[in-house]
């Protein structure tokens, strides 16, 4: 999962903002577009690409502590574990195709 910040999301304008919002297809087509279905190691996001529950594809690229997804959003913080997935915080959303 790649989960934007709040800031990430301040950076999209209110009024954009607003009409995803309120149209559910486009949301859930954002939404899905930041879950892989599979776990993600660092050492996997070095060079990758993966293709996401919204049928997008993904890539990822860095190492140690900088990784990028799409050339434009950065790991902010990374590898969290959860109970059903890791977790990659990132500072801009991610926008399908």
């Amino acid at each position: 999962v790649f989960a934007p910040t709040n800031d990430a999301f301040a950076k999209i304008p209110k009024a954009d903002l607003d009409k995803v919002l309120a149209d559910k297809a486009t949301l859930t087509k954002i939404l899905t577009y930041h879950v892989v279905g599979q776990r993600l190691t660092p050492e996997q996001l070095e060079n990758g690409s993966f293709e996401t529950l919204q049928k997008g594809v993904i890539t990822t690229r860095g190492s140690g502590q900088e990784y990028t997804v799409n050339d434009s959003s950065k790991v902010v913080c990374g590898n969290v574990k959860t109970a059903n997935a890791h977790v990659y915080i990132v500072d801009t959303v991610l926008m399908p195709e």
